[in-house]
């Protein structure tokens, strides 16, 4: 916005400049002309008196003296056609005649200007042959010092206006982006640490609006975040009581079996409901989005997994090539369950002298964790990543929980055949 401020400043600023500087320079190189020629003008009216002496002699001194330097040559033609200075152009000679009749004229010519006056010699003098003119060439101005001079300073003052057009320009942008700015960075930062102060409204009208709008809309979402987690209080709460009550009806069950299978019913219900209340405090402890140390977390909870391979005397791999901690954007239980749903799917779904192997490594932007097996690999024709899709006998089952996990992250999940087991390879990157 700042930028595309600037640019539509500084071309309009140059257009108008370009309109009033050019036509202002053309007007200069014609205020001197005018300059000239009024001096010119004046030059005349001495030459006639000169001329009208007669004195021939007179005139050659006048016209030499004159001729030295200026911006205009002066020549005096004779009646005889005589001419005592420099020679006038042959095709003059029609203007030259037309001006004995006694009409002075003004003619453009190539270069400059000619000026033609008859001079009278006498009142008893009116025959055009007898008639002396009075010739005078003012040269059209160049690149003379003082013209170019003036053209500068007009480029110097065009160029001043442009550069405090582009810095008034500038110093409104700033007041737009700076505080918007501020804002997209308090919103990007809401729910990752913690509550913060919001910036004070600052800027034009519209900013201070949008950022009042936008603290109005925290504190809207804090009430509900809020009122969420004294609902989820409550209700875990209030199930305790039947929950106890249930499990007293539960313990004077007569049957064992029955007793324990419906226990072990009770205690599954206990678990959601636990899960459920720790899913809804979650943004309380973690933020809206969760960041953690994501090489500890994957390679803690793979080792966890480690004692059940031995048992089951599975060939086991834990590699991390991570250069040191990587900070990932997910939580410490999303990456638990990460890990859990892949190796549960190896484990389950592989025979028992599969070779696992999990891998942590950096990757552009975060970190990487595949986990590789040696059995019959991901199945044809099924969308393992669809919610509740079970491919039997692969290691399909629940791979939506680290597709969304990824996702959230800003990753990515890629399944494909491990090149050396030979069975499934599940890739999950996660976003740092």
């Amino acid at each position: 916005m700042r930028r595309s401020l600037i640019l539509t400043v500084a071309a309009a600023v140059s257009m108008v400049l370009l309109a009033m500087l050019v036509p202002m320079a053309v007007l200069l190189r014609s205020y001197v002309l005018e300059d000239r020629l009024a001096r010119a003008a004046v030059e005349v009216q001495t030459t006639e008196s000169v001329v009208s002496t007669g004195d021939v002699g007179r005139i050659n001194l006048y016209v030499e003296g004159v001729n030295e330097g200026g911006d205009s040559t002066t020549t005096v033609v004779l009646p005889d056609g005589t001419a005592i200075g420099p020679a006038p152009d042959p095709d003059e000679s029609v203007r030259i005649a037309e001006a004995r009749t006694g009409v002075a004229r003004v003619d453009d010519v190539d270069g400059g200007s000619v000026i033609l006056v008859p001079v009278s010699l006498g009142q008893s003098t009116a025959a055009a042959s007898e008639t002396p003119v009075v010739r005078v060439f003012v040269r059209a101005p160049g690149w003379e010092a003082p013209l170019v001079r003036s053209w500068l300073i007009l480029l110097a003052l065009g160029l001043a206006l442009l550069v405090g057009a582009l810095v008034l320009a500038d110093r409104l942008g700033r007041s737009f982006v700076t505080p918007i700015r501020e804002l997209a960075g308090y919103a990007g930062r809401l729910g990752v640490d913690g509550r913060r102060e919001p910036p004070p409204p600052d800027g034009p009208a519209e900013v201070r609006e949008l950022g009042v709008t936008l603290h109005r809309l925290v504190d809207r979402v804090e009430v509900l975040l809020e009122r969420e987690r004294a609902g989820m209080a409550d209700l875990s709460h209030r199930l305790r009581t039947p929950v106890t009550a249930l499990r007293l009806r539960v313990d004077a069950l007569a049957d064992p079996e029955e007793r324990t299978r419906v226990g072990e019913e009770l205690d599954r219900l206990q678990a959601t409901v636990d899960a459920v209340v720790r899913e809804a405090r979650r943004s309380e402890r973690e933020g809206l989005t969760g960041v953690v140390d994501g090489v500890e977390a994957l390679v803690a909870r793979a080792r966890w997994w480690e004692p059940l391979a031995e048992d089951q005397g599975r060939p086991w791999e834990l590699r991390s090539t991570a250069t040191g901690p990587v900070v990932v954007r997910a939580g410490a239980d999303d990456l638990v369950a990460l890990v859990d749903v892949l190796l549960d799917n190896a484990f389950s779904h592989t025979p028992d002298d599969a070779a696992v192997r999990v891998t942590v490594a950096d990757a552009p932007g975060g970190l990487s964790l595949v986990v590789e097996d040696g059995g019959p690999g991901l199945p044809e024709g099924v969308d393992v990543l669809g919610r509740g899709t079970s491919g039997g006998g692969s290691t399909g089952l629940g791979l939506s929980i680290a597709d969304r996990t990824a996702a959230g992250s800003g990753g990515r999940l890629e399944l494909g055949r491990s090149p050396d087991l030979g069975g499934a390879r599940v890739e999950v990157v996660l976003g740092g």
